[in-house]
C-alpha cells in the first residue's frame, strides 16, 4: 500500500495485535449478543492497525514515527 506511511513502531504493531485479538475474544466470550459484537469489531479493528502498521487517529493527532525525510 503505498498511499500511507507507518506510523507505528514494531513493539506497537504487536502490542496492538495482540490486545485486539483478545479484546475480541473477551467480548465474544463474556458480553451479550449485541454487544459482543461490537466489542469484537473493536477489537478486530485494532488488531488491523496492528497488522497494517498506520493508525488513521495517530496521524490526525500527529504522534508517531519521526518522518526518514527529515534526518
Amino acid at each position: 500500500m503505498a498511499f500511507y506511511r507507518k506510523n507505528i513502531g514494531g513493539i506497537q504493531q504487536l502490542a496492538r495485535i495482540t490486545l485486539g485479538l483478545a479484546v475480541a475474544g473477551a467480548a465474544l466470550m463474556l458480553l451479550a449478543p449485541p454487544l459482543s459484537l461490537a466489542g469484537a469489531a473493536a477489537g478486530v479493528m485494532f488488531a488491523l492497525t496492528g497488522v497494517v502498521g498506520y493508525c488513521p487517529i495517530c496521524a490526525v493527532a500527529g504522534v508517531g514515527r519521526r518522518d526518514e525525510s527529515l534526518r
